[in-house]
């Protein structure tokens, strides 16, 4: 069964937020929230991600809808799509920036709305689908070794060697003991892809090489020089999977 689609309505006129909430769910979307400032919403983002954000510019509190994109971006890449009722040059300069998917002005039609929605759908599976293909040519998967893209050619590297893999938006840095490699791939293809056996997200920006751990903390892990953090919710998961290796 495929899923839903989830999506987030930052807006801080509760009437108009919950109308659209009612009418996102109608067709079939999931609402993860409905959240009233910026700063509220940057806090949801990271804790229960969206597909796609609605997202008012005039919102009230210390920062407005785009700033709010600015900073969402700073660690992960959702479409956004703009809610406005004020189409002034400026604000539409400043949001171009953050490149949406797509701007609606206020007030709307619900057709509108639902067809660039299923727009904004449609183009997200076609670059997924696109993203995927690129990952399949840039990184192989072997029993003992995987192969990377390394400037124009694929090179080696043996599974036991690599320390840790770091993500930076949508890129990962997988890190060996001699080289360090970068890929265009989000930390969670990459946890689909490595062998379970030997590799464990510990965080939302690491993935480790269980073998490869020198030292346990209460909130950290290190691994080599490098300290890195445990979320609470893989350190059970994390203990767990040390007392069978």
């Amino acid at each position: 069964m495929q899923e839903k689609t989830k999506l987030l309505i930052v807006e801080d006129e509760m009437l108009i937020a919950a109308n659209i909430s009612l009418e996102l769910t109608k067709l079939g979307y999931e609402v993860t929230g409905i959240i009233p400032r910026g700063e509220e919403a940057l806090i949801h983002i990271k804790e229960n991600t969206p597909d796609i954000v609605l997202m008012d510019i005039n919102l009230k509190g210390s920062i407005d809808g785009i700033e709010t994109v600015k900073r969402m971006q700073a660690f992960c890449n959702i479409p956004v799509i703009y809610l406005t009722a004020n189409s002034d040059e400026a604000h539409f300069s400043r949001a171009k920036e953050t490149h949406p998917f797509a701007f609606i002005s206020k007030p709307f039609r619900k057709l509108d709305l639902q067809r660039t929605i299923a727009l904004v759908v449609s183009q997200k599976n076609v670059s997924t689908q696109v993203a995927a293909d690129r990952i399949e040519k840039d990184l192989e998967v072997l029993t003992d070794s995987i192969f990377v893209r390394h400037h124009d050619s694929m090179v080696k590297v043996e599974i036991k060697d690599i320390r840790y893999i770091e993500a930076e938006r949508n890129y990962c840095r997988i890190f060996s003991e001699e080289k360090e490699y970068v890929l265009v791939i989000t930390l969670k293809d990459m946890e689909l892809k490595l062998p379970n056996k030997h590799f464990m997200r510990v965080h939302r920006s690491f993935i480790i090489n269980l073998s490869q751990i020198d030292e346990l903390g209460t909130t950290h892990i290190v691994i080599g020089k490098k300290v890195i953090p445990v979320s609470k919710s893989y350190k059970e998961k994390l203990l767990q999977r040390l007392q069978t290796i």
